[in-house]
């Protein structure tokens, strides 16, 4: 897998990483909390829009190569939803997607067309609170069976710019100020974000101390990387854990994910037993329910065995199909009945409605699809 490429772009850089690039340029150090406010909280698009900054500064930044750094919309498609899948574009030519997933009146936005994207735009506020999924690799490498995303592979890591990045373009599109308005951030798009761990949480602290999107309304979902489970739990600041399960027994889980060959479910499950959880917060055990697979009531006994003793909740996921997937979304039935052995056993159980399905934006779904095939 390619490195990180070697950025030389504002976002991403901490408090101190300013504060030595405003020495070195010969300004006095308050230049770098200016600096700090003016990429992270106003959300500034380029150097010279930083009107705190002397003109001979933001010269010299343009001319050391220095800019913002913030990804290019290459494509923008809304759901009858109200959800929008956005396809970014970095420096390199690599893209991402991320999804913006409004909760409210917006709900009936559009329908992907130019008629309904206008309407969209009328409605964008009309909403209770909102999530974005972000995403943290191009690609991704632990290849779940019943991914899109991991078809693609992974090409390389997001710079702790690039993750912060697509949050930043999704506010500024969505016309959004946090924490004033109800955002919430799930590290759920392509990528496995404890395989790039410390990109990872060097965007949630920017996130947290520059953006201003508290901690407590972020969740990462890991697809089981256990030694990465242990370090989130050691962490100041952090995001709440999901941990992407899928199936009760070895032999099922290595089948759907192949990563269960390292860390299996004994270790998965004494890492969750482990962590730290804060008070009244509850770790998320995600489980999609693939036809006839995983989705039996025997499959639903067997989970509620593996996570007893855990703290936790359980989201069930229908298969959000798309091509090349080898598996079929469970009725409706099959899933209520999964369900309900769960809550009558005592596991607190939800079950997740799919968003953006209709334009390739649910969980599950994310390929960079560039036009629409559904």
């Amino acid at each position: 897998m390619m490195t990180d490429i070697k950025q030389s772009t504002l976002l991403g850089l901490a408090l101190h990483e300013l504060t030595s690039l405003v020495e070195e340029s010969g300004q006095p150090q308050y230049r770098a909390q200016q600096l700090f406010e003016a990429i992270y909280r106003q959300r500034v698009e380029s150097a010279e829009q930083i009107s705190t900054l002397s003109q001979e500064f933001r010269l010299t930044l343009v001319q050391k190569g220095f800019s913002v750094g913030l990804p290019t919309v290459d494509g923008k498609f809304v759901s009858v939803d109200g959800t929008v899948r956005y396809l970014m574009a970095f420096a390199d030519g690599q893209s991402v997607e991320t999804v913006w997933m409004p909760e409210g009146d917006a709900g009936e936005a559009g329908d992907g067309s130019e008629a309904g994207n206008e309407l969209e735009k009328q409605t964008s506020r009309n909403w209770d609170r909102a999530t974005i999924c972000v995403s943290s690799q191009v690609g991704c490498a632990v290849d779940c069976k019943f991914c899109l995303t991991g078809l693609l592979g992974v090409k390389r890591n997001l710079t702790a710019g690039e993750i912060v990045g697509q949050i930043v373009a999704v506010l500024n599109d969505q016309h959004v100020a946090p924490p004033r308005d109800r955002v919430n951030l799930v590290f759920m798009g392509m990528g496995e974000p404890f395989l790039n761990y410390d990109s990872f949480i060097k965007a949630v602290r920017l996130l947290v101390e520059g953006v201003g999107i508290p901690e407590s309304r972020m969740t990462v979902s890991t697809a089981g990387i256990v030694p990465r489970i242990y370090d989130l739990g050691a962490e100041h600041v952090r995001p709440k854990l999901a941990i992407s399960l899928n199936a009760p027994n070895d032999e099922l889980r290595t089948r759907l994910m192949p990563i269960n060959r390292k860390w299996s479910l004994e270790k998965l499950t004494a890492a969750a037993r482990d962590f730290p959880l804060r008070n009244r917060e509850r770790l998320t055990f995600e489980y999609v329910l693939l036809d006839e697979v995983n989705d039996s009531e025997e499959n639903a006994r067997e989970l509620v065995e593996l996570i007893r003793g855990v703290r936790a909740k359980v989201n069930l996921i229908a298969l959000n199909p798309g091509p090349g997937i080898p598996f079929q979304t469970p009725a409706q039935d099959r899933v209520a009945r999964f369900q309900d052995i769960l809550i009558d056993s005592g596991v607190p159980t939800f079950g997740r409605r799919p968003r953006g399905r209709d334009i390739y934006a649910a969980c599950g779904q994310l390929k960079r699809t560039l036009e629409m095939t559904a």
